[in-house]
């Protein structure tokens, strides 16, 4: 029998990983949950989800959903509410899946008790947590986490990471972001607590959102930072998108491995947008999609980094992207030939293709009771050394020393 999952929250990005979720072989069944009813009504009546879901699976709150008897929530709400909405989960019986990050707050000590908060909720209840930190799956990570397992590094020297997103990028502009955000329910919730903050002076920064730079370096090299020092760049002070926050910062951090890294957050910059990490060992470097040691460098494809998906559940998924196709393009419709390469992008999905395997990788933790590779332990190591680094700009750069919760047990 496979494992029942609740969908929590399906706005524009949470609706997307619904066909996932229930094309997955090892789901039996889901649930929709949402408090704007016509996020749920698009689901309703539609053939593809009606061997796993039912109507009477559809929830207004997550006060109705945490009362159903669901192996598991995915959590895909407003930034601000993740942790909350984790920890009553786990508390209630639920393994749980959280969009990134785990908290979006602006003060940095709030953000540091969520993340206590949510190891020790973990430990305690013996309950599962994943951080869908996307960068975990990029190519680049699952290649390097093989070179880390292999010892193909060495000792680690230096690693630096990088998210480059400037507040007004083409691509994804991210005051478009906020006002779709702020017009729902819940956005207009969160202006009226924004305001309790701002009351206070206090104020966050883009290293209050990390995990895009810090996890793939930390989690390939399985280590934590000890202390960090920030720098801040202010942003104009004119700029209602950022009230006065710092639009950049740099950090650097002293890791318990001995190696050193740098971190750089970035939300005005006149640049295309970057969500890279470099790593550099003794033995062996990875830069820019090239391996190279002391004798060799070479340029890595997507299929030589990227790690394989099950054949079962990669058919699954393709499956499920045809069937989207087939009801988009009406009756007559015949399925199309693709390249394997075509096949690829669509089965792996967006976020440099990591939301299939951030969605078999939470399903199968669950139904074999290990600890997902993004765990409590794990996710609050990419999260805590951010908001110490912020904390570290307000007081121009002093070293501070950041928090660690050890590993996750049996990890």
């Amino acid at each position: 029998m496979g494992i029942s999952i609740g969908m929590v929250g399906l706005g524009a990005f949470g609706k997307t990983f619904v066909s996932y979720y229930k094309a997955h072989p090892l789901v039996s069944r889901i649930g929709l949950c949402d408090r704007e009813p016509e996020r749920i009504a698009q689901f309703v009546n539609d053939p593809f989800y009606a061997d796993k879901f039912k109507e009477g699976d559809a929830y207004g709150s997550l006060d109705e959903i945490l009362k159903a008897d669901f192996d598991a929530l995915v959590v895909i709400t407003q930034p601000w509410l993740h942790a909350e909405q984790c920890v009553r989960a786990l508390e209630h019986g639920k393994h749980v899946y959280s969009a990134v990050p785990i908290v979006s707050l602006p003060c940095a000590d709030e953000i540091l008790d969520w993340c206590d908060k949510l190891v020790n909720t973990s430990r305690r209840t013996g309950k599962k947590y994943m951080l869908g930190e996307t960068s975990i799956f990029h190519p680049e990570t699952m290649y390097c986490r093989r070179q880390a397992r292999a010892g193909a590094f060495g000792s680690y020297v230096f690693a630096e990471g990088q998210y480059y997103h400037d507040v007004d990028s083409p691509g994804c502009n991210l005051r478009d972001v906020q006002r779709h955000r702020l017009a729902s329910t819940a956005g207009r919730e969160w202006v009226e607590l924004k305001k309790s903050y701002d009351a206070r002076g206090i104020r966050g920064g883009p290293m209050h959102y990390p995990t895009h730079s810090t996890g793939g370096p930390l989690n390939v090299m399985q280590t934590y930072a000890l202390k960090a020092s920030c720098i801040g760049q202010a942003a104009p002070p004119d700029d209602a998108f950022f009230s006065g926050e710092f639009g950049n910062e740099t950090g650097f951090f002293k890791l318990a491995n001995g190696a050193t890294m740098r971190i750089n957050e970035y939300r005005r910059i006149g640049f295309y947008g970057e969500e890279t990490f470099n790593l550099y060992g003794t033995e062996g470097s990875f830069r820019h999609d090239h391996w190279v040691d002391k004798r060799t460098g070479k340029h890595l494809t997507l299929d030589e980094m990227r790690d394989p998906l099950p054949r079962e559940v990669y058919d699954a998924f393709l499956e499920a992207v045809r069937a989207r196709q087939r009801a988009a393009a009406g009756p007559g419709y015949q399925d199309k030939d693709f390249s394997p390469e075509e096949n690829d992008r669509q089965v792996f999905g967006g976020h440099r293709g990591s939301h299939a395997f951030l969605v078999h990788e939470f399903v199968s933790a669950v139904a074999a009771d290990r600890q997902p590779i993004t765990n409590a332990w794990e996710a609050a190591r990419y999260m805590a050394c951010g908001a110490v680094a912020h904390k570290s700009a307000l007081r121009d750069g002093e070293w501070l020393p950041v928090p660690d919760w050890g590993a996750a047990p049996g990890a």
